[in-house]
């Protein structure tokens, strides 16, 4: 057993001896466009505020959650695992008119609304942060809480990260990235060929080597991994444009974690989003990369439970 999963098992072992969780139950639901038919599954802890993780990618699927720090969490919380439209067990459709972020707000709300909860907590990841936040401000009576990690509320200002690290770091991949994005643009993506643009990702997200093998291994099993029909359609909508602008919509406790040594994101948008909000605040985890969950399950883990009782954000 690996040292993560040990901490895994350690920590609900610890947990379970004072709860009794529900048995997990999957399900499905249909929404339109399409419609496209969402796969779900609740476990943990019973709650009325239940927890729903959005993933990033686009098109990641919630298998990396439901691997890691995810059981640590269900000792204390109702967790509701959600593969959004085109990712994981979900229905993947190709037509791109049938994503775009309206839609897959859409989509939580009907989630929502299936599951039976007024409110809920969402806890989003990367692009599912995007999500998060649009939801929020749509509908902030029905959100207790939002927990934010590797969160990308400026697109724009993650992009210029990625190519100030590029300037930085390999001189002519920079000269690439603004040679194909012309007009005085960088296209930072443009830098490498398929084969090494993974490489620089990797090396950007993750501290270790070994935990990118880990969330890839995660990502892909049972033939779940990425295909890109999401993603294909979200990027080519402008999604690389996407800043957030609705901070006064924003009227629950709001918690950042971010990872100090995550180069995929950008920690000064995250910090000066959290100062905007009546109830923001924002954690730095000196050792993670872009996922927090993974590099510190155990911290993870005890902050959203510390986040939950502070905010009122949990039933208890």
């Amino acid at each position: 057993m690996t040292p993560f999963l040990l901490v895994v098992a350690a920590l609900s072992a610890s947990s379970a001896a004072a709860h009794e969780a529900s048995p997990p139950r999957e399900g499905r639901f249909d929404n339109g466009p399409g419609p496209v038919s969402q796969w779900f599954r609740v476990a943990g802890e019973p709650s009325d505020t239940p927890i729903i993780f959005l993933h990033g990618g686009p098109g990641q699927g919630s298998q990396t959650f439901q691997a890691s720090v995810g059981p640590v969490i269900e000792q204390f919380a109702t967790v509701v695992y959600y593969d959004q439209r085109g990712s994981g067990r979900s229905q993947r459709p190709s037509d791109p008119d049938l994503y775009s972020l309206p839609i897959l707000v859409s989509d939580i709300d009907v989630l929502r609304d299936h599951l039976g909860a007024e409110r809920v907590i969402l806890l989003g990841h990367s692009f599912g942060s995007i999500l998060a936040l649009e939801y929020a401000a749509a509908h902030p009576e029905r959100v207790a809480g939002l927990i934010l990690t590797g969160a990308v509320p400026d697109m724009p200002a993650a992009m210029k990260a990625l190519c100030d690290r590029l300037r930085r770091e390999d001189p002519p991949a920079y000269a690439r990235a603004m040679a194909a994005g012309g007009d005085g643009e960088c296209q930072p993506f443009a830098a490498y060929d398929d084969a090494r643009r993974k490489q620089w990702i990797e090396a950007a997200m993750f501290p270790d080597p070994a935990t990118a093998r880990q969330v890839e291994q995660w990502d892909n099993a049972e033939g779940l991994g990425n295909s890109g029909e999401m993603g294909n359609a979200l990027f080519g909508k402008g999604l690389l444009e996407y800043r957030f602008d609705q901070p006064g919509r924003l009227t629950m406790p709001v918690l950042f974690i971010d990872g100090a040594l995550d180069h995929q994101t950008a920690e000064e948008p995250q910090q000066k989003l959290a100062a905007q909000l009546a109830n923001g605040a924002f954690l730095s985890y000196q050792r993670a990369g872009h996922f927090p969950f993974v590099d510190e399950p155990a911290r993870f883990a005890r902050d959203v439970r510390l986040f939950m009782e502070q905010s009122g954000a949990s039933d208890e």
